[in-house]
């Protein structure tokens, strides 16, 4: 998301990829991200994923078999989909993946979110 000039409570100031949706309108391009990284957001498996991701700092593929439920063609499917919306990284070790958050992303939503 682009930096741009906002009006927030009658003060003009310079904004970056973070101005909460509470304090200034969305661009249509910065929307379309946005819902994207919701999107992938909406499936209560992803959201599972992402948050034992983000509790272990870091998590083979094969370790999500079990808490998910899931096989793991299934599992693949989820975790690319939320690599897809920038949400978690892979890289791959011998066969398996292993899964990290991308820096500052979870930070990024709850700041557009007009969290502290």
């Amino acid at each position: 998301m682009a930096t741009r000039t906002v009006k927030t409570r009658g003060t003009e100031r310079t904004a970056g990829c973070c101005v909460p949706i509470t304090e200034s309108a969305l661009r249509e391009r910065d929307a379309a991200e946005l819902a994207e990284v919701f999107s992938a957001l909406s499936d209560p498996v992803r959201l599972r994923l992402l948050s034992i991701v983000a509790a272990e700092g870091e998590v083979c593929s094969c370790n999500l078999e079990r808490p998910l439920g899931k096989s793991q063609p299934t599992i693949s499917h989820h975790t690319r989909v939320l690599a897809e919306a920038g949400l978690i990284e892979g890289e791959k070790r011998g066969r398996w993946m292993w899964w990290h958050l991308v820096p500052g992303q979870v930070e990024r939503l709850r700041s557009l979110l007009g969290g502290d």
